[in-house]
């Protein structure tokens, strides 16, 4: 079965009892028990909801892994993968990562004496220096957000299987569409769900697949002990927006590849940041182990003066948080997204006043493009 195909059926297209072909949302919190140990598979919404399993069984079958886990946010499930890990332990974090990671990982996972370092995973000689007896995973995004890094997956997972630790990847950007992480060694794969998976900029939600029968029933046991679930109707409405992914990201590519051209011979734009960029140094990297290179793109204006004029002129692109939706949105990295990112850090990584960041949506590019020249213009 073609990946097209997953994406629309996710396994299985109707509902088995009632042939219903959109999955049914079960708005329960709890489910009858016939008799004394008797169940009909389902006790308590917490613990496992019809609408919410679809959306689970769906993601793994498109993550290629052994089972999938739905939350209440991205960050919900980025939480949930900490719990994995007790006081003292080590992971390498890649330095250039969202803002929200960084914040829960700098301030409420350290509470717990848990330990990290940032380093720059396009460098495999960093990542061995930085690696610790007591390290225990390494976490990265690729492409990063929001310099648009590569990472070798394959390369970073080989070394920590070497090391016995664990391989996470944030595929938020590229999706299962256009990147597999677990097929390429990783030991879990999250999204944001509410990025492109959803796509509609209408709800919250946060996706984990994982391989290895120990390491799913560990994350499955503290998914429930935690709670922080995808509630039944936001389960519905990713389910809803995985549908049309495919199209949806091939038109936002499409987009993007113009804006990308445009905008790399304006003159007021100083550099351009994007996968697709065939003297990006890791584009090779990123034909390998991606189809496609997604719809985000990072751009520095000549001045800050120019950069806040852009945010406050645009008129079809939105300036509002968020990405991956069928709406454009423009981004203010270093007063948004990673505003906690100290600023020796972010002076490092080129996140600066200047820099703005763009998810391209499925607008005409024509009308995009024309309104980002008005915008610029003086």
């Amino acid at each position: 079965m073609q990946i097209e195909t997953k994406f629309v059926h996710g396994g299985k297209s109707y509902e088995s009892k009632t042939g219903a072909i959109s999955t049914p949302i079960y708005q329960t919190a709890t489910f009858k028990h016939l008799g004394v140990n008797q169940s009909t598979g389902y006790d308590y919404s917490r613990t496992q909801n019809p609408t919410r399993e679809k959306l689970e069984k769906t993601y793994a079958l498109l993550e290629s892994g052994d089972a999938g886990m739905a939350f209440a946010t991205g960050m919900a499930a980025v939480a949930t993968i900490i719990e994995l890990f007790s006081a003292g332990d080590h992971l390498l974090v890649c330095d250039d990562i969202y803002g929200g990671s960084y914040r829960f990982f700098d301030s409420l996972a350290t509470q717990k004496s848990l330990q990290f370092s940032y380093v720059s995973m396009d460098n495999i000689e960093e990542v061995e220096a930085a690696l610790q007896a007591n390290t225990k995973a390494i976490f990265f995004e690729t492409p990063t957000n929001p310099m648009m890094k590569v990472t070798d997956i394959r390369q970073i997972c080989e070394f920590a299987k070497a090391k016995g630790i664990l391989a996470i990847v944030d595929n938020t950007f590229l999706t299962p569409y256009l990147q597999r992480p677990l097929e390429l060694g990783a030991d879990i794969v999250i999204s944001s769900a509410t990025k492109f998976l959803a796509g509609h900029n209408d709800t919250l939600c946060g996706l984990v697949a994982a391989k290895g029968k120990e390491l799913v029933e560990r994350l499955c046991f503290i998914q429930n002990t935690i709670g922080s679930v995808c509630s039944p109707f936001d389960s519905w409405l990713v389910l809803r927006g995985i549908k049309t992914l495919a199209v949806r990201m091939r038109t936002q590519e499409e987009n993007t590849k113009k804006l990308f051209n445009w905008l790399r011979a304006h003159p007021l734009i100083s550099k351009v940041y994007y996968p697709g960029d065939k003297e990006h140094p890791c584009y090779p990297i990123s034909c390998k182990q991606a189809s496609g290179h997604g719809s985000m793109i990072s751009f520095e204006t000549k001045t800050e003066a120019l950069a806040k004029k852009i945010l406050e002129k645009v008129e079809i692109i939105s300036f509002a948080e968020s990405l991956g939706g069928v709406e454009s949105l423009i981004t203010y990295p270093v007063l948004q997204t990673h505003a906690d990112i100290p600023g020796e850090t972010l002076a490092k990584l080129g996140i600066n006043h200047r820099l703005l960041r763009l998810s391209v949506g499925i607008e005409a590019a024509e009308d995009l493009l024309a309104d980002l020249s008005q915008a610029i213009a003086e």
